[in-house]
């Protein structure tokens, strides 16, 4: 089939993300989140065979389902395109990340603490009751550089990979992630296979967002080398990637001790010679998160585009066969 349709609606999603960001109510990832919310307390065992059986069922639902959508659509170029943009708008993150970010900022401009504190859980699962301004200013510019992998670079990576069943069974895997792949009592074994795919399927798209944060950044050489000399120490296999290109990017330092309720995390600093993150650093990462969002909409379509057009090209060449090669 061809890739216009998918390109066409990769753009109008990235745009109605940017307009409309993400629905208040009725959004089609929370609705997917309280389905696989149901099938776990169903298929819930205290072992990585369920665990994995819940993964499966539940990721292979969603590109399953939007396979045979898109096939359905094979001769209907345009509902293809629209079906693409649905499902770009509805995985695409990068304007509700950037809008929370920037309300954070705008409380700890305003002095109001206890508001920014209160706002954080919105962005990340930290414990936000002990940290002091500072140290939310970190954590939101740490949380911008994590999800612009997660929210964008991602899911338009998959895109280029897989079209429309890509962008969706990668928000996904994300979704089940955020769900059950964090190391709770309840879902150290059965979250393995859910955390175990998202680290997979985060890689690509993890290098591929540094990579364009050295690009997009005020500082394209510190960027790169505290990406490449810091970008593997995170536990995280995928997660250092994006904040270290963005530690140098923006000249700050990121990383250090974080308390995710009573679980206290002692993760190595990122670019550890640069000064801490300011207030003012909250908007400088939102912007860079925005172009770091445009040009991989750009890579990605393009790619998409070179990969469907060789993909023709070999496929007049079977249908000649005596043509000379």
């Amino acid at each position: 089939m061809s890739s216009a349709p998918y390109l066409l609606g990769a753009v109008a999603g990235h745009l109605a993300d940017t307009a409309l960001a993400d629905p208040r109510r009725g959004h089609p990832v929370a609705l997917f989140g309280s389905a696989a919310g149901r099938l776990e307390r169903r298929l819930w065992r205290d072992h990585r065979g369920a665990g994995t059986a819940f993964t499966a069922l539940s990721v292979g639902a969603v590109a399953a389902g939007a396979a045979l959508a898109d096939h359905a659509l094979r001769g209907r170029p345009a509902a293809r395109a629209a079906l693409a943009a649905a499902a770009a708008w509805t995985v695409l993150g990068g304007t509700s990340l950037t809008r929370e970010a920037r309300a954070i900022g705008r409380s700890l401009e305003a002095g109001a603490l206890a508001a920014a504190r209160g706002r954080l859980p919105h962005l990340c699962g930290r414990d936000p009751s002990a940290l002091d301004e500072q140290q939310i200013a970190r954590a939101v510019v740490e949380s911008v550089a994590e999800n612009t992998a997660d929210a964008v670079v991602n899911a338009l990576t998959w895109g280029a990979l897989a079209g429309t069943p890509g962008l969706l069974a990668f928000r996904a895997v994300n979704t089940l992630d955020a769900m059950v792949g964090h190391r709770s009592p309840r879902h150290l074994r059965f979250g393995w296979a859910s955390a175990r795919l998202d680290d997979v399927a985060g890689w690509p798209g993890a290098r591929l967002t540094a990579l364009l944060t050295v690009a997009a950044a005020e500082h394209p050489r510190a960027a790169w080398k505290v990406w490449r000399r810091d970008g593997s120490s995170h536990p995280s296999p995928n997660a250092g990637q994006a904040e270290s290109a963005f530690a140098g990017g923006l000249g700050v330092r990121l990383g250090g001790t974080l308390r995710y309720g009573e679980r206290v995390e002692h993760r190595p600093v990122l670019g550890a010679e640069l000064r801490p993150v300011a207030v003012a650093d909250i908007e400088r990462a939102c912007r860079l998160s925005r172009r770091v969002g445009i040009l991989a909409l750009a890579v990605t379509t393009a790619a998409r585009g070179l990969t469907g057009l060789a993909r023709g090209r070999r496929g007049r060449d079977a249908r000649e066969p005596g043509r000379k090669r």
